[in-house]
């Protein structure tokens, strides 16, 4: 299989590199008792992997996911505390692949399954992981802002339905192939 140039594949690469940094910045204001601003805005991760999923599959979904991975752990380290950078980092990359696991199981199926099973499921992945690395044994009620956050991540799944379809005749602008 011939692999795409990375230039190809700079709109995912940036746009999952920019979410995942202004996340990292919004999960450390509460919003609420329950939720974090970064539950919000993370969801949109899902939505550019599925997106490049579709339009180039798994593999290039999976590199679009470790360059943007490194990218944002990089810029974090930078913007946001360790504890924050590391359990980021390594919740993104295990719910990112779990995302495209799951949604190439279902990519088949009707157009809206695979997205939403894989965000779904990512989310559970990403929020467990996330707020027990980040923090746990701290005085900040994680178990509640985890439950919270991911409510709203799965809601997040629905709602990004509709640009997710919208965006699926469009996929050659997404990601070029040629």
């Amino acid at each position: 299989m011939n692999r795409l140039p990375l230039a190809s594949l700079s709109k995912p690469i940036a746009a999952m590199a920019f979410v995942i940094v202004l996340s990292n910045v919004l999960v450390q204001f509460p919003a609420g008792d329950w939720l974090t601003w970064g539950a919000f805005s993370y969801p949109l991760v899902f939505l550019v992997c599925d997106l490049t999923n579709r339009a180039v599959g798994v593999s290039e979904a999976r590199r679009v996911a470790w360059v943007g991975f490194a990218i944002a752990v990089a810029l974090s380290a930078v913007l946001a505390p360790w504890r924050i950078a590391v359990a980021s980092g390594s919740a993104f990359i295990f719910s990112q692949l779990m995302d495209i696991a799951v949604f190439n199981r279902w990519r088949r199926q009707s157009w809206w399954k695979a997205p939403l099973i894989g965000s779904m499921v990512a989310s559970v992945v990403d929020t467990s992981l996330f707020f027990f690395l980040a923090f746990a044994g701290t005085d900040v009620p994680w178990q509640q802002l985890a439950a919270g956050d991911l409510l709203i991540k799965w809601l997040m799944a629905a709602v990004l339905l509709a640009p997710y379809r919208a965006m699926l005749p469009r996929l050659q602008a997404w990601v070029p192939v040629r």
